[in-house]
């Protein structure tokens, strides 16, 4: 890994209005490494992916990318959301196609690039399912490659997982993390899910109350898989009661 990061944010203040949402933000994403952002719901975690796509301006501080500030003509990120965002009335591969139709391809041009690709994220033989035809998975797997098709230094999953049920999540956890390692993709994941962090990541962010500090960074060096059943759990959870404990510091006891 380089020791100058990918992604570096440094300082990042943002207000809404009158509402102070970032307060002094800094992290930093390494080409291949995988960071999750946690925190409470409203603490501005979907704000930052807003101002990283360009959909709200910052107040303060920088963004670089390689050294360089981030240039806001280019933006060099693919954005997954957490509802799968799939249009009812194209098929399969035309959804999967439609990142690369925004971006300028034609849809033929764009239905070649995926095709190649769809047995790999499980979904060979439904080009031409319509979106209520499948299960929430595979919904999850077409927002997923019309994601990583578009070959973005950087993805961006706002709680992509959220919707699903635990054995389906469980299952797309999987997919993702051997995802990563094959493809060797840079991901920052917000999530709430303090298990799915620790298993998915090599850092990970912890947000305090709106307006967002960040009052943890914690590393994650355990050896990979770990979303195979059983694995390491005795250090997975070490590391997700550290920052529970983090996280509910100076609340209120029920």
């Amino acid at each position: 890994m380089s020791d100058q990061p990918l992604l570096d944010i440094r300082d990042l203040s943002c207000r809404l209005g009158t509402v102070a949402v970032l307060d002094g933000i800094s992290l930093q994403l390494h080409a291949g490494e995988f960071v999750s952002i946690l925190g409470p719901s409203g603490a501005g975690k979907s704000t930052l992916f807003r101002i990283l796509t360009g959909s709200v301006a910052k107040t303060g501080g920088s963004i670089r990318m390689n050294g360089n500030a981030l240039d806001s003509e280019t933006r060099p990120f693919a954005f997954m959301p957490q509802r799968d965002a799939l249009m009812p009335w194209r098929r399969l591969l035309a959804n999967a196609a439609l990142g690369l139709e925004m971006a300028g391809m034609s849809r033929r041009d764009a239905s070649a690039e995926i095709t190649p690709l769809l047995a790999e994220f499980g979904l060979e033989g439904f080009e031409r399912s319509w979106p209520h035809e499948l299960s929430g998975g595979m919904r999850q797997r077409v927002a997923l490659l019309r994601t990583v098709v578009q070959q973005r230094p950087i993805l961006l999953l706002d709680e992509p997982f959220g919707a699903l049920d635990a054995l389906t999540r469980l299952k797309m956890q999987r997919f993702l993390e051997a995802l990563c390692l094959r493809r060797g993709l840079s991901v920052i994941l917000i999530t709430h899910d303090v298990r799915e962090a620790v298993l998915l990541s090599d850092r990970i962010y912890l947000f305090s109350p709106r307006p967002a500090r960040i009052v943890l960074e914690t590393a994650v060096r355990l050896p990979r898989p770990r979303t195979e059943p059983g694995s390491q759990q005795t250090d997975v959870i070490a590391i997700e009661n550290r920052i529970l404990a983090t996280l509910f510091e100076g609340e209120d006891q029920p």
